[in-house]
């Protein structure tokens, strides 16, 4: 059913153009010398077409993922606002447990990243210190074999004395200031600073005690290769002493500071991946409507992407219409005014504007044509979805 004003108009033209004729004709048979002129006939240039009632929104909604309904809080024809959720699966408690560890990790993550910068300062004055003990090492090495390959002098022996009891008094300092510190978690940062000192304060008495006993006695290949094996040995250590001090003395390590970063990137996905998974389990209204059709009951199973509850918004309608010809189409613009009429309620006349015309034709019937989106101005209680309508673009 489309109705065409311009094809009554056309009938009426045709009718006149024979009546005229029949005139001319009888005109002549009278022996009138000229026939009577032909009028012009103007048709109405108003366009009709037919269109169909649809909700200014509406949608089918799945679940983006597979399970077992364990909630439905809808009823069909209920009315729900934007954001509401219509219907759950289950493991909700499972994935709340995943997001709260992914949250936990990422804090955990952050906080490491953190504490590389709060301790760069701290772990930058400990390598310094054991850069600078690394180099006394090596001096007190070379110090001994020198002493060794020269031979025992008293004096060398009486400086040896004076530094054992210098170093035994630092020695018993530093075990004091670690004592309280002694049962201390060992990642303690004081407890491993005091340690340090300890051992530190440790070994250069023990070598003290040794170069002391070695002035005494006479020196043996024993000796000396332990002496060389000592120097190599504070030689190793002083190169990565070196090689951390550089590495640390401009801020945190980039290493570990990579390994952080890279951690915290990890983080955020896996949190992001738990929300996904949690959020994926509920059906949620995109906007506010009416619930048109529910196909879900609790303890029935779903699959992903399969269509379950119909959504429609009738706060406003929309009149489609899909037979505009390419003869008509140039006459209709977003904007214009149009009248529609639903064929079900002959005495109902509506206003609306042409909202968009598509830009893609189809082939029907065997003409070109194309569809308007045509939004009316008011809402009726007898309009229903679906129903077919005539509309007038107006001029």
């Amino acid at each position: 059913m489309k109705a065409k004003s311009i094809t009554f108009v056309c009938i009426l033209a045709i009718f006149g153009l024979l009546l005229t004729a029949c005139d001319a004709i009888a005109a002549q048979t009278a022996g009138e010398a000229e026939p009577t002129p032909i009028p012009t006939v103007i048709a109405d240039t108003d366009v009709n077409a037919e269109g169909r009632l649809v909700p200014h929104q509406h949608v089918n909604l799945s679940f983006k993922t597979g399970g077992q309904v364990v909630e439905v809080l809808v009823d069909e024809g209920e009315k729900i606002e934007a954001g509401q959720v219509i219907s759950r699966l289950a493991n909700k408690e499972q994935l709340e447990v995943a997001v709260a560890n992914a949250e936990l990790e990422r804090l955990n993550a952050q906080q490491a990243f953190d504490n590389l910068f709060e301790n760069a300062e701290v772990n930058t004055a400990l390598a310094l210190q054991a850069f600078t003990e690394a180099q006394d090492a090596v001096r007190d090495a070379e110090r001994y074999i020198s002493n060794l390959n020269a031979g025992s002098r008293q004096t060398d022996i009486d400086s040896s004395k004076a530094d054992l009891v210098f170093l035994k008094d630092a020695l018993d300092n530093a075990r004091e200031d670690y004592q309280p510190y002694a049962n201390k978690d060992e990642d303690n940062l004081k407890r491993a600073t005091f340690l340090s000192k300890l051992a530190d304060a440790q070994e250069k008495y023990n070598n003290a005690v040794r170069l002391l006993n070695n002035l005494q006695g006479s020196v043996s290949d024993l000796d000396m290769s332990i002496a060389e094996a000592g120097l190599s040995v504070a030689q190793t250590q002083l190169a990565l002493a070196e090689v951390n001090y550089e590495k640390l003395k401009d801020g945190p390590d980039p290493d570990a500071l990579a390994a952080a970063q890279a951690r915290i990137i990890a983080a955020d996905a896996g949190l992001t991946a738990a929300n996904a998974a949690l959020k994926d389990i509920e059906l949620v209204a995109p906007f506010p409507a009416s619930v048109v059709d529910l196909g879900l009951k609790v303890g029935e199973q779903v699959s992903p992407g399969q269509p379950v509850v119909l959504l429609a918004d009738f706060s406003q309608w929309v009149v489609e219409t899909d037979d505009l010809t390419e003869i008509e189409v140039p006459e209709i613009y977003a904007g214009q005014a149009v009248t529609v009429t639903p064929d079900a309620l002959p005495d109902l006349e509506l206003s609306g504007i042409v909202e968009s015309i598509s830009d893609l034709f189809e082939e029907k019937r065997g003409d070109v044509t194309y569809t308007a989106r045509i939004l009316l101005d008011e809402v009726n209680d007898q309009l229903r979805w679906g129903m077919t309508v005539v509309v007038t673009f107006e001029k």
